[in-house]
């Protein structure tokens, strides 16, 4: 499947979330990660979350999780999301803390309320990837 049209959605890019949309590009799944606490956080900022610390660096995570709430969508809202309708948006609770909205596309079944969930990046063309999250196997 081709993701082309997800592109006209793809947020500015910055130099604070820079590297969450370079993980994605590269494959993987970055979080910031407070150098204080410990504490993984999404999305970017210039502090911590949860102790309010400015050091903070990216790291790589496995990004599994559960979904703590979800809805799905009938409606074709843009036209990138036409070919999967219904498809599922999900707040997937992230194993590493943070709470991350997703996309869920092209599912065979239902999901329900604390589900595992797995990322699965999806890339729009080799400078560009988004996302989405599918049942755990």
């Amino acid at each position: 499947m081709k993701f082309e049209d997800f592109g006209e959605l793809f947020p500015e890019i910055g130099k604070l979330n820079a590297p969450f949309w370079e993980g994605l590009t590269a494959g993987e799944v970055r979080l910031q990660r407070c150098a204080s606490c410990g504490a993984h956080q999404y999305p970017a900022e210039s502090f911590c979350y949860e102790c309010g610390a400015q050091s903070l660096d990216w790291v790589k995570v496995a990004g599994e999780g559960t979904i703590y709430s979800f809805i799905v969508v009938h409606q074709p809202y843009h036209k990138a999301f036409k070919p999967f309708l219904p498809y599922t948006v999900a707040i997937v609770q992230m194993d590493e803390g943070p709470r991350m909205l997703s996309a869920m596309l092209g599912l065979g079944k239902p999901v329900a309320i604390g589900d595992r969930v797995q990322p699965c990046i999806r890339k729009i063309d080799d400078e560009r990837a988004f996302l989405t999250y599918v049942p755990k196997e």
